[in-house]
């Protein structure tokens, strides 16, 4: 770019990235990436600011997240909104990139297909690290945005488990999990878990790996104490999970230590719980996923922009080569 031309920023909507697909491995191993740089200390990811809108009547919530990948040289920066409910026609995500070379801003684009990619690929990645040994069988309790990926980004991570379980309460996003999984592996096959508590319990005292992404849950409230002896609960950021869930935990895992002091209240309940790992500290090979085959152990996955930016680069990368979004000069 010459110094008499303006620079540009690249608009991608929606629209313009729904086709625009990142085979899972690619996701995982960019999320991969995002995070054993942080470790390395080669990025920067502040904990996420956030507000609940000050209004009794509404529930809304607002939050922002700002960070630098040092492996790929960009800054990102973040925002989302949530009105009313966990609706997706109401909540708005975008997220904007920065290059840290040139100085200049990169691509400003809608921020679901991100968060949709690199949530299930953190949850896979946990799963590698934390589950048992010789582990075989997974359920994953939810159908919403967040979930829609994690069966197939899981068992791209764990090609060994055997059974695969899959909950929810929505036809539409049970058929969206069921197409996007036999999308990326047509021969295999994923059990649906009747929708009723006993049944639900049944799944998840049977299960190795238990998934929750389930948002404001028809289902009961997962104990960690319902997991059987070595299983693994990975918490998608609190939600469906019981009161005190970390507390009934012999192992605790957390994405981010400032995250989880920050969203994770409700699953302490006031008490005094240690932080055994971070998933960045246990990627980068500083500390154990998992110490003996017997802990039960719970993971809590909340978003970090660290993860964003790669996957965000990835699409963005694939829809300007497809020649998608609009370029608008700025500062002119």
């Amino acid at each position: 770019m010459s110094k008499s031309q303006p620079p540009t920023l690249r608009l991608l909507t929606r629209s313009d990235l729904a086709d625009i697909e990142l085979e899972p491995n690619r996701v995982i191993q960019a999320v991969e990436d995002g995070y054993v740089a942080l470790q390395e200390g080669k990025s920067e990811c502040p904990t996420k600011m956030m507000i609940d809108l000050p209004v009794e009547s509404r529930d809304s919530i607002a939050f922002s997240m700002l960070g630098f990948d040092g492996h790929r040289d960009l800054v990102g920066y973040k925002t989302s909104y949530r009105h009313g409910n966990d609706n997706p026609e109401k909540y708005y995500t975008t997220i904007s990139l920065y290059d840290d070379e040139h100085g200049t801003p990169y691509v400003l684009m809608d921020c679901q297909k991100v968060g949709a990619s690199r949530t299930p690929a953190t949850t896979a990645l946990i799963a590698r690290e934390c589950a048992r040994p010789r582990a075989t069988t997974a359920t994953v309790l939810g159908t919403g945005i967040q979930a829609v990926n994690t069966l197939p980004y899981l068992l791209t991570a764990l090609p060994e488990l055997t059974t695969l379980r899959l909950h929810g309460t929505h036809p539409v996003g049970l058929r969206s999990c069921q197409e996007t999984f036999t999308r990326w592996f047509p021969h295999r096959q994923v059990e649906l878990v009747e929708q009723n508590d006993s049944a639900v319990r049944e799944a998840v005292e049977s299960s190795d790996i238990t998934i929750v992404s389930s948002g404001r849950a028809w289902h009961p409230p997962i104990h960690t104490d319902w997991i059987p002896e070595g299983g693994l609960l990975i918490s998608v950021a609190s939600k469906g999970v019981a009161d005190g869930a970390v507390a009934e935990a012999d192992r605790v895992v957390a994405t981010s230590e400032g995250q989880f002091n920050l969203v994770g209240e409700r699953l302490l309940r006031g008490r005094d719980v240690r932080l055994d790992a971070t998933v960045p500290e246990i990627l980068a090979g500083h500390k154990q996923g998992r110490a003996d085959d017997t802990e039960r152990i719970f993971a809590f996955s909340s978003g970090m922009i660290i993860t964003d930016i790669p996957v965000a680069q990835e699409l963005a990368l694939r829809a300007f080569a497809a020649g998608r979004g609009t370029e608008v000069p700025l500062w002119s």
